[in-house]
C-alpha cells in the first residue's frame, strides 16, 4: 500500500477531480444549452409582438378586417392563427374544431421557454394589450428556438474536453515531468562533473517519491563530491608522509653507516612506509566500500585478552599495566576481526600517548541493549575542539600528547571499522585521561 506522501495519492486526487469537473462540467454546460436555446430570440419576440399589435388593432377595425389579417397571416407565415378572448373564445366570424380548441389549452406564452419534446411547434400565445385578448399561432418555422442547439452541445461535447484535458495535462506535468526534467538537469550537472549543483529546495521538501529520490540524488552528489576531495586530500597526506622516510632513506644511503647500521635503517623505514601504505588502503577501502560486516556474539573479556598480549609484545609494556574491568556476560555483536582491529588500534594509540607508569583500562556498561566499551588512558588529555578531529585521517596532535609518532590514521580506521558494524565511537576527556568509547550492540 503506498505511503501517507506517495505521489500515488496526488494521481488519484487528480485523475478523480478531473473525471467530476468533466461530468459536472458537461451536465452543467448541457443544462445551460438546453435552458438559454429554449426560449425566443429577441428578434422572434419583437416579430410576434407585432404581429399582436397588428391584430388588436385590426380587432378594433371590426370582425371582418380581423378575419382579412388572419387570412394573410396564415399566408406569410404558413401557420395555423386565431385570436381569443380571455375564455378562449375566437374573435371575429372564426368558428374552432373541438380538435382545435383542445388543443388552446396547452397554448405557451411567448416569453416562456420551449419544449423540444414535442414533435411538431408550439401555439404561442402575445397578448394583444390589457383586454385579455391574445393571439395565438402556431410557431413559424423560422422563428423556432434550438437553431444552435446542436453546434453548442457539440462544442460543450467536444471542445470542453479538450480544454479540461489540457488543464489536465499541464497539472500532470507540473506534478512529474517539471520535477522528473531538473532532476535530469542534475543528472546532467554529475556527467559534467558539476559536483555543487543542489536541486531546488521545491523538490527537496516533497515528501513523495520524487522528493526521495531527489534527496537520493542530492545525497549521491555530496557523496561524490566528498569522496573525491578525500581522495584528494589522502593523496596529499600520502605524500607529504612518504617524503619523511624516502628523505631519511637517501640520507642513510648518502652517508657512512656501516652495514649493520644501514640495514636497520633500512628496514626500519621501509617498514614505516609499508605501515603507512597498508593503512592509507585499508582507510580508502572502508571509505569508497562501505561494507557491513557480518556480526556475531563477540566474548570482550577474551578479545582484550589477546589484544593486551600482542600490545605487551609490541610495545614492551608490562601486562600488568593494561587492565580491565569487565562485569561478568559482556558480549556484543559485532565483527570479530572489525573490532579487534578497532579496539587494537584505540589500544595502540593509549599506550603511545601514556606516561612512563601510566596505565591503561578498559572498562564497560550496559545502556539500553548496548555496551558502552570505554578505553581509558592517564596521558595528558586531548582539547575540547580537538575531540572530533582526532578521527580524521593524518591528524595527529603530538605536540599536545606524548608519544608523537605514527601518522594518525589508527583512529581513523578504528572510527570506520566501528560504524561500518552498526556502532559508534567518541572521545572524552576523562578525570584522568583519554578515554575512547566503543558503542555496539548487546547479544
Amino acid at each position: 500500500m503506498p505511503g501517507r506522501h506517495s505521489i500515488f495519492w496526488r494521481l488519484v486526487v487528480l485523475v478523480a477531480g478531473f473525471c467530476l469537473a468533466m461530468i459536472w462540467a458537461a451536465d452543467y454546460i448541457g443544462k445551460q444549452i438546453d435552458h438559454r436555446t429554449s426560449y425566443l430570440s429577441e428578434d422572434a419576440r419583437t416579430i410576434l409582438e407585432d404581429y399582436a399589435a397588428e391584430a388588436g388593432a385590426a380587432l378594433r377595425q371590426g370582425p371582418q378586417v380581423l378575419d382579412r389579417w388572419l387570412t394573410e397571416l396564415r399566408r406569410k407565415e404558413d401557420s395555423w392563427a386565431v385570436v381569443v378572448d380571455r375564455n378562449l373564445h375566437p374573435q371575429g366570424s372564426q368558428r374552432l374544431s373541438d380538435d382545435e380548441r383542445q388543443l388552446l389549452t396547452f397554448v405557451r406564452h411567448h416569453d416562456w421557454p420551449m419544449s423540444r419534446r414535442g414533435e411538431r411547434l408550439p401555439l404561442i400565445s402575445v397578448p394583444l394589450g390589457e383586454t385579455g385578448d391574445q393571439l395565438i399561432m402556431r410557431l413559424p418555422e423560422r422563428l423556432r428556438p434550438w437553431r444552435n442547439h446542436t453546434v453548442l452541445t457539440l462544442l460543450a461535447v467536444y471542445l470542453l474536453p479538450v480544454v479540461l484535458s489540457v488543464l489536465f495535462c499541464w497539472l500532470l506535468y507540473s506534478l512529474l515531468i517539471s520535477p522528473l526534467e531538473r532532476l535530469r538537469r542534475q543528472a546532467n550537472a554529475l556527467r559534467g562533473n558539476e559536483l555543487d549543483t543542489l536541486i531546488p529546495p521545491s523538490i527537496a521538501r516533497r515528501r513523495d517519491e520524487l522528493g526521495e529520490l531527489g534527496r537520493s540524488l542530492e545525497y549521491l552528489t555530496q557523496r561524490l563530491r566528498d569522496v573525491i576531495a578525500q581522495q584528494q586530500q589522502l593523496l596529499r597526506d600520502l605524500s607529504h608522509e612518504l617524503r619523511t622516510p624516502l628523505s631519511r632513506l637517501r640520507v642513510a644511503c648518502e652517508s657512512e653507516l656501516q652495514g649493520e647500521e644501514l640495514r636497520d635503517r633500512v628496514e626500519r623505514e621501509v617498514g614505516s612506509m609499508q605501515q603507512l601504505a597498508h593503512n592509507t588502503l585499508e582507510l580508502a577501502w572502508l571509505d569508497s566500500e562501505q561494507p557491513r560486516f557480518e556480526c556475531q556474539p563477540v566474548d570482550i573479556e577474551a578479545l582484550w585478552e589477546v589484544l593486551c598480549e600482542d600490545a605487551c609484545f609490541e610495545s614492551g609494556w608490562p601486562r600488568e599495566r593494561i587492565r580491565s574491568e569487565l562485569p561478568e556476560g559482556c558480549q556484543v555483536l559485532g565483527n570479530l576481526n572489525a573490532l579487534a582491529q578497532a579496539m587494537e588500534n584505540v589500544l595502540r594509540n593509549a599506550i603511545r600517548h601514556s606516561p612512563e607508569q601510566g596505565i591503561v583500562c578498559l572498562t564497560a556498561r550496559r545502556s539500553e541493549g548496548w555496551w558502552n566499551l570505554s578505553i581509558e588512558d592517564q596521558g595528558s588529555g586531548v582539547a575540547e575542539n580537538d575531540l572530533q578531529v582526532i578521527f580524521r585521517p593524518f591528524s595527529r596532535l603530538s605536540a599536545a600528547r606524548p608519544g608523537g609518532d605514527g601518522f594518525g590514521l589508527g583512529l581513523a580506521i578504528a572510527h570506520g571499522m566501528v560504524r561500518m558494524q552498526g556502532g559508534r565511537i567518541w572521545a572524552e576527556n576523562g578525570h584522568k585521561g583519554l578515554r575512547v568509547t566503543i558503542r555496539l550492540q548487546d547479544v
